[in-house]
């Protein structure tokens, strides 16, 4: 179909959308055909959709319903490559040339005999182009990401080897595919591992994030799972807002089992293999109830990525007998670099290299920590049309530059400290690494939302802090109104606050002595006295996507 609309080699074709059979279909449809696979996130505006559409020259747009159409109707006159949309998730409203259903599109080929595409088929190499990615840069318009069919084969057996995935034929394995597809996480996830290894893939709800994604899942009963930090950070929330509902008596037996749970765990993690009978007793009375009203009964590999997950949830899902597992890589890695196991893994670790790929971290301190560095057959071939930015990634030794510092530890284990970009460096020329001390004060501070440490060229540092406060399920807009557990938190200091405005504007005084004082003891830890915090600042609303402090 896609040859039928005059889609030209190395020509994209762009799809934008939720999660569905047609989005692989023409994904995948696109590849073959010679074109380019091209995700666009959901939520872009018109100008974002734009910048995409015409960097990969598309020849061809797939959306899937009415929204996302209008965005790609007031940009069309711009795009001078385009020859025809495709709609998918519901019927079109209006008639308009060059639209089709999906349906219409998928008819158009019957006229294209096998031939002419076997022949482009084969006309394709493995070290060819077959998939854009386009990565968010923290300055500036996003690159597009060229990997190729040999970064995405090799990379989904490597990482499917590294797993120990079954073989579809002896048993079947089963993910939910509820990220989004335009990130490289979710298509090797949702996608090439599932095609090369027979996984069976079950599409969630489009509005899984607000909420449907638990049903999805308790359906599916999924053997893997992948969640982004937040995710399993709301599914913490959600089980402590219901266990703070359960009798006092129900209250015991779970702080009991997740004691149990947690000291067992991290033993097992340390090497021994031993079950104790409170340990099995704890299973049959928590664990295992747990995992069932979760729908995670069959799932033996839980994996946390594409951000930093506090230690603090690793540890409350480890209590409960879930190790949810850490993985890291990037775009320019086709994904995966390292990987943790059920076996192998350490709290706060990104895991080991799968096998084929290497580290290097460059230019250690006297802790060892430097930038992180990759090779292998997963890295990309470089930035499309972005000569310039590819040298910069890619060095003369083929070394990929994450710009991520971190370290090995003495078993090889792979700890990540921060980012090159985000280090502060104050007017006395003092390099701080801003998250340990963000992380610090929302460990000391539970009603702590955002921590954001400032100070660049500055004589010292400073804190902006948010509260916790409930977030609109529409807009994702947060709210005046503070989380349940921050209601309680406040009680327990004194205060009657129930809302982000009150704090602040009566500089509630039992909750900016509390949070003084959890600054404070964060500065006691503090490194140096550069890096203590000297003045802090509660901000009336918490960051957000739509408030444009969240990127």
């Amino acid at each position: 179909s896609c040859l039928q609309l005059g889609l030209e080699r190395f020509h994209g074709v762009c799809i934008l959308g939720f999660n569905s059979a047609e989005w692989f279909i023409a994904d995948i449809g696109a590849i073959l055909a010679g074109g380019f696979a091209v995700g666009i996130y959901t939520t872009n505006s018109p100008e974002a959709c734009h910048y995409v559409a015409d960097n990969c020259n598309a020849n061809v747009v797939v959306v899937e319903n009415d929204k996302q159409l209008q965005k790609i109707l007031e940009i069309q006159h711009r795009l001078p490559h385009l020859k025809a949309i495709v709609q998918y998730g519901e019927e079109i409203k209006e008639k308009r040339p060059d639209l089709y259903s999906w349906s219409e599109f998928m008819a158009l080929g019957k006229d294209v005999p096998d031939s002419q595409l076997r022949e482009i088929i084969e006309s394709q190499k493995p070290n060819q182009c077959c998939t854009l990615i386009y990565t968010s840069g923290t300055t500036g318009q996003p690159k597009g990401v060229m990997l190729s069919h040999d970064n995405l084969t090799w990379t989904a057996l490597a990482a499917g080897r590294f797993l120990m995935l079954a073989d579809g034929k002896e048993q079947k394995e089963a993910v939910v595919s509820y990220l989004p597809l335009s990130h490289i996480a979710a298509q090797m996830c949702d996608i090439w591992t599932p095609m090369t290894y027979g996984v069976q893939v079950f599409f969630a709800q489009p509005d899984a994030l607000k909420g449907s994604l638990i049903d999805t899942i308790r359906e599916v009963r999924p053997t893997a799972f992948l969640g982004v930090p937040r995710v399993w950070e709301k599914i913490e929330e959600k089980m402590k807002s219901i266990g703070a509902k359960s009798s006092a008596f129900g209250r015991k037996v779970a702080s009991w089992a997740k004691e149990v749970g947690l000291q067992t765990n991290l033993k097992r993690m340390n090497g021994y293999s031993e079950d104790p009978i409170n340990f099995r007793l704890a299973r049959h009375l928590v664990y295992n109830r747990v995992r069932k009203a979760l729908g995670l009964d069959r799932c033996t590999r839980c994996y946390t990525g594409a951000a930093p997950i506090s230690k603090e949830t690793l540890e409350f899902f480890l209590s409960l007998n879930i190790p949810v597992l850490e993985l890291y890589g990037m775009s320019e890695s086709s994904g995966p670099h390292t990987m943790s196991l059920p076996h192998l893994f350490k709290l706060t670790s990104c895991g080991k290299e799968l096998e084929g790929c290497r580290t290097l971290i460059h230019n250690p301190d006297a802790d060892g920590v430097g930038e992180i560095c990759f090779s292998g057959r997963h890295i990309f071939m470089g930035y499309l049309n972005m000569e310039e930015k590819t040298r910069e990634a890619i060095d003369e030794e083929g070394w990929l530059h994450s710009g991520d510092l971190g370290k090995h530890d003495k078993d090889g284990f792979l700890f990540i400290t921060g980012r090159i970009k985000e280090l502060i460096i104050t007017a006395g020329g003092e390099n701080i690494p801003p998250v340990p001390i963000e992380d610090a004060v929302k460990d000391a501070l539970p009603i702590i939302s955002n921590a954001m440490l400032v100070g660049d060229r500055a004589k010292f540092l400073a804190m902006l802090l948010t509260l916790k406060c409930k977030v609109n399920a529409e807009s994702g807009e947060p709210e005046d109104e503070l989380t349940p557990e921050v209601i309680k938190y406040c009680q327990k200091l004194g205060s009657r606050a129930t809302k982000v405005s009150e704090i602040i504007s009566s500089k509630d005084q039992a909750v900016y002595v509390a949070i003084q004082k959890g600054i404070t003891a964060v500065n006691e830890r503090a490194v140096s006295n550069a890096q203590k915090i000297q003045k802090w600042v509660l901000l009336e609303k918490d960051f957000s996507l739509a408030g444009g402090e969240l990127g």
